[in-house]
């Protein structure tokens, strides 16, 4: 097939969710000629996410309609590199979004700032504990930036989203309700905390009485009117109960379609083209400066793209395959430990307890957003003492509805029948009775988990599929399960009339089978090193430097918060660099 050229244009965008409508918008006034690629199709708030259309649970909660087909690119999965790796047949364990917006579409909307030691994570252990507290085997990292160096571009993204919060720490002033341990911020959040149904009201009141400092998760959902830095105006939430894995009808759950590309659109220099599929990043004989990108179109003809830029947006999977396709950067050996491309994958590890009460005790759990949840903090990060635990990270623990759909969400106890009259009498039970109390957790990066290109399996177009060498590790193990041990002491204050635990044991494997999170990080590692990551702290390739590379593929290892908060801020923390310093001159922002 002989490919179609384009004309040139200044600068090609990898993809159109969170982190590409970022860097468009933000380049937009520069008057360069912006081109972004979107494999997926076109979406937009109306009409394709236009009630009553999108809260149909079949089409879009158990058939997934707004991600990734498996059948057509997948990942294979094995636990340890003596294994053969599998294709992942149906996406359950993590949920790839496709289409215009990307996952920012199905996203719940938690929107956190890491705490600083998850920003200098392994010069704080070594400070606390000694080099020696660190397993061999862990590659633990520090983010190339300070927290103080960020701060104005987390505020920056969550004025953009209508953030809903409560701050608990503004320029060194702690406020009664907010998160004691968040690190100093600016300005408050910039609408007012969403509503507590009454599962985070029991939780926060057992967690007061053992010590703890309970507060509402910081939430993209909209609470009051609000007009975004970009003249964008948001909706306020209706707590409909269809967040996750659904797009927002009412303009009130922050999305790329519905905060960025109403913008965006007013510039002429700014095209989205739909359907078209990136095969590779093109580079010249040198294969130090990028020249485009060659993509499949909608009628399934191969076109060259030409670019002075490029910049890689898409999902962390994604971003990493595609280095790996086009040969940048030196692939990741576990055996020497040399190479960078697709190290330090890691995941995050969850936990839950469900709580059963009796029939005058109600929850009424399908009025929820995404967001409705009350969090503790005292076992995150570095914000415990962990001398004598003998593992490095931990976890929020909190009570967290995101809603009652009839499918999904049903909380049943392990002895319900699985169908028939018992599990109906049983749905009626306990459906207006019963909460979770769950975990989030961090996870280190191994020298033995990490990613690489497939030997055997093959996407529709012929190409090798990211293959996934990934198990949990003892440290995560040791991890959680102290944490669930902190949460069911909650859950007994609580007092239900009975519980479940849910948390893994010593023994555990990952399983792909159950949804966990879609919070998959690492294999473009950012860094001040090229010897140990992919692009620099401005999320520029050390090998190709007109090459951007953003999004949770950077993250040195993962944290316990859910991660578009680093995504879109260090996004923004790119764009700005490339605006302030590279156009005006062309090349490498760090010298290695």
């Amino acid at each position: 097939m002989v490919a179609i050229k384009k004309d040139p244009v200044d600068v090609v965008i990898v993809g159109f969710g969170w982190t590409g409508a970022l860097m468009a918008m933000e380049l937009a006034d520069t008057g360069l000629n912006i081109l972004a690629l979107e494999r997926g199709e076109a979406r937009d708030t109306y009409p394709d996410f236009a009630y009553p259309r999108i809260i149909d649970e079949l089409t879009y909660g158990i058939r997934l309609k707004l991600f990734q087909n498996a059948s057509k690119e997948t990942v294979t999965v094995r636990h340890t590199s003596g294994e053969t790796a599998l294709p992942y047949r149906r996406f359950g364990s993590f949920l790839p979004g496709d289409g215009v917006g990307g996952a920012g579409v199905h996203w719940n909307g938690m929107l956190w700032r890491p705490l600083e030691a998850d920003i200098k994570m392994r010069s704080t252990v070594i400070e606390k504990y000694g080099a020696d507290f660190i397993p061999k085997d862990m590659t633990v990292q520090d983010y190339p930036f300070s927290y103080e160096e960020m701060e104005p571009f987390f505020d920056k993204f969550e004025k953009i989203c209508g953030t809903a919060g409560q701050a608990g720490n503004v320029n060194g002033d702690k406020h009664e309700g907010g998160n004691p341990f968040e690190a100093p911020r600016k300005n408050p959040y910039p609408t007012k905390a969403l509503k507590q149904q009454y599962s985070g009201m029991l939780f926060s009141k057992a967690a007061k009485e053992l010590g703890y400092n309970p507060f509402p998760v910081p939430a993209a959902n909209c609470s009051e009117p609000y007009t975004n830095p970009y003249g964008v105006d948001l909706g306020v939430c209706n707590y409909c109960g269809f967040c996750e894995r659904y797009g927002c009808f009412n303009y009130s759950k922050a999305s790329p379609n519905a905060n960025v590309l109403p913008a965006l659109r007013s510039y002429k220099n700014f095209e989205l083209r739909p359907q078209s599929h990136v095969l590779r990043v093109n580079t010249d004989s040198t294969g130090k400066k990028a020249t485009g990108v060659t993509y499949i179109d909608a009628n399934g003809q191969e076109v060259e793209q030409p670019a002075n830029l490029v910049v890689l947006s898409a999902f962390q999977l994604h971003n990493v395959r595609l280095l790996l396709l086009s040969k940048i950067g030196k692939p990741y050996d576990p055996t020497t430990g040399e190479g960078v491309v697709g190290r330090n994958y890691a995941y995050q590890m969850t936990g839950g307890i469900k709580l059963f009460f009796d029939k005058d005790t109600y929850f009424n759990p399908f009025a929820a957003t995404g967001t409705t949840g009350m969090y503790i903090d005292e076992f995150n990060a570095e914000n415990f003492d962990h001398a004598k635990l003998g593992f490095i990270g931990g976890a929020t623990i909190s009570a967290t509805t995101t809603g009652g759909r009839p499918i999904q969400q049903m909380t049943l106890p392990g002895k319900a029948p699985k169908w028939g009259s018992g599990w109906k009498a049983s749905i009626k039970d306990n459906y207006l009775h019963s909460m979770g109390v769950g975990s989030s957790g961090s996870v280190m990066p191994y020298k033995q988990c990490y990613l690489d290109l497939d030997p055997t399996y093959k996407d529709v177009f012929g190409q090798p599929l990211l293959r996934m060498t990934f198990d949990w590790q003892e440290n995560e193990l040791k991890m959680t399960n102290f944490i669930g041990s902190k949460a069911e002491e909650i859950v007994k204050r609580i007092g239900p009339k009975s519980y479940e635990m849910g948390f893994k044991s010593m023994k555990a494997h990952y399983d792909v089978r159950p949804y966990q999170s879609t919070h998959t990080t690492g294999g473009a590692v950012m860094g001040d090193n090229p010897k140990d990551s992919v692009v620099n702290k401005y999320l520029q390739s050390w090998d190709v430097p007109n090459l951007f590379v953003l999004g949770a593929c950077c993250f040195p290892q993962n944290l316990a918060y859910n991660p578009t908060g680093i995504v879109c801020a260090t996004a923004l923390f790119s764009a700005h660099a490339i605006r302030t310093q590279y156009l005006a001159n062309p090349g490498p922002l760090v010298q290695a």
